[in-house]
């Protein structure tokens, strides 16, 4: 047993992984980031500054200005900030920017739960469970279009498949980090389960890596 015992949970948008991230946080009494929520703050706050999403050195230095205290802002959760994440994630300067506020994270002695889309893959690939939460594309566009409309946000589901859509070929195309499963993350697909089936499913995966983990 050597280290802290980190959770990395990856997947594409609207998978469940966030809410099953946070629920495992609960589960085993650990801290909860939502990596993607970083990416999110910097794009909103890039474009509050009328900044564009393609000038790197500018958009960079939004992504070193920030902090954990600027995170709660309710803006950075719409579906704009989902597409302006996407947009900024691209850029390699960006992604270095964040990386060391999401590995200091992991180093936290008594275990963390991180999620995103290359958790296991760059910001903690020592870390002892990985999960991959993924479902249709469909199955993830209603979710996220029934979430949105409890928001107040207007969105065909049509809108919402196209942007979900979209943004897995840039997550999963990008030349830095891109979306994908560690070669040792279970793979979780919740296309056919409730939130508690889905929970329950990762739940089980987390206790026989900790048991491997505690006997290594």
């Amino acid at each position: 047993m050597s280290g802290s015992f980190v959770i990395a949970v990856d997947g594409p948008a609207a998978s469940g992984k966030g809410t099953i991230a946070h629920r495992l946080g609960e589960a085993y009494g650990m801290p909860v980031l939502d990596s993607g929520l970083l990416y999110r703050a910097v794009g909103v706050l890039a474009a509050r500054q009328g900044i564009d999403f393609d000038a790197v050195a500018e958009v960079t230095a939004v992504a070193q200005a920030l902090t954990a205290e600027m995170l709660g802002d309710p803006a950075f959760r719409t579906r704009e900030a989902g597409e302006a994440a996407s947009r900024v994630a691209i850029h390699t300067p960006v992604r270095l920017a964040l990386r060391e506020m999401q590995q200091a994270f992991a180093r936290r002695p008594g275990g963390a739960v991180i999620d995103g889309r290359d958790i296991g893959t760059v910001i903690a690939p020592k870390a002892p469970a990985k999960l991959y939460v993924t479902a249709a594309p469909e199955v993830r566009a209603e979710r996220r279009w029934k979430q949105l409309k409890g928001q107040g946000e207007a969105a065909t589901f049509e809108e919402i498949l196209d942007d979900i859509r979209k943004r897995d070929a840039r997550d999963g195309g990008r030349a830095d980090s891109p979306m994908r499963p560690a070669d040792d993350a279970v793979l979780l697909d919740t296309s056919e389960m409730t939130i508690e089936q889905a929970t329950d499913a990762a739940r089980r995966i987390v206790e026989a890596a900790r048991a491997r983990w505690e006997q290594s």
